[in-house]
């Protein structure tokens, strides 16, 4: 399992506990040995270009998640089962720690769960959807061991 971080921008943060719990996460989620994922950590003014961009959204947003493929597409044999990319504010989960009064930590963990489910095909468009997602989303956190 491979987790190819970028934090081109020397924002602070543990790169190596990030490394280690999505490769747990992928471990957690039953996902091959050759699975790989990507994560950027940037700033509001690059999330705020990049929801602009791709969603037709103006304004910043805490995490971004561009899947590699559909869910039920089958990844041709001897690919890397490659799930997608993700992008995080960590502005604005500073922010949001702060607003919601817990850890950055784990705003942090709950926003990089958030996007990963996302990459695997989860949604939130339904009230079913949304509440399976937050059901998986409580699951991976507790399984993490991020406090509330």
């Amino acid at each position: 399992m491979e987790v190819y971080l970028d934090n081109s921008q020397s924002l602070p943060l543990d790169e190596a506990l990030w490394r280690d719990r999505l490769e747990s996460l992928m471990r957690l989620e039953g996902l091959p040995e050759n699975a790989q994922v990507s994560v950027t950590f940037v700033d509001d003014a690059e999330i705020h270009a990049l929801n602009r961009e791709h969603r037709g959204i103006d304004r910043p947003t805490d995490v971004l998640s561009f899947p590699q493929f559909e869910p039920d597409e089958e990844i041709p044999e001897g690919m890397p089962h490659v799930l997608g990319d993700l992008v995080v504010s960590l502005e604005t989960a500073r922010r949001q720690a702060e607003e919601y009064g817990h850890s950055e930590e784990r705003e942090i963990a709950f926003l990089l769960v958030h996007g990963f489910l996302h990459l695997l095909g989860y949604d939130h468009e339904t009230p079913e959807e949304e509440a399976e997602m937050r059901e998986e989303q409580r699951v991976l956190l507790d399984r993490l061991g991020v406090s509330r």
